[in-house]
């Protein structure tokens, strides 16, 4: 079965009505594991689609977030990015090249949501910052 069926079988299941947006900006999150902005995807798909809008990346993302389809990481001030794995995991950012990465060898209960007086915690996000190798070897 090609990717672009199965994107839009995890959407059906996500009980997201599979456009041909929404199964693009997708399939576009599960095979580009690079942690993507919306200027990033929408340039991406763009000139494949030209009816496309940013408006409509926004919006596919805001309801993919919404629906568990897809996580929006807040580590960089400028934008938000975007993460196909809703698996617990953490991301390194590296503070020369900009590059996300995940990271999958974190302890379970690091993720676990604390109990707290004051607030109501919904969500553990890990990450962290340094060189990556690439960077390092330049």
């Amino acid at each position: 079965m090609n990717t672009y069926m199965q994107t839009h079988k995890f959407l059906i299941q996500k009980n997201i009505k599979p456009s041909v947006q929404r199964t693009a900006v997708m399939e576009y999150l599960m095979i580009n594991r690079v942690h993507p902005t919306v200027d990033e995807i929408y340039l991406a798909l763009s000139p494949d689609m030209p009816t496309l809008s940013k408006t409509t990346v926004y919006n596919t993302l805001d309801l993919l977030v919404r629906k568990g389809a897809a996580q929006m990481l807040l580590i960089d001030e400028k934008n938000a990015r975007y993460d196909a794995d809703i698996s617990k995991h953490g991301h390194f950012i590296c503070q020369s090249c900009g590059k996300v990465s995940d990271i999958f060898n974190l302890k379970p209960e690091l993720f676990e949501i604390p109990k707290h007086p004051q607030y109501t915690i919904n969500t553990v996000e890990i990450s962290y910052t340094g060189i990556c190798n690439e960077c390092k070897s330049n």
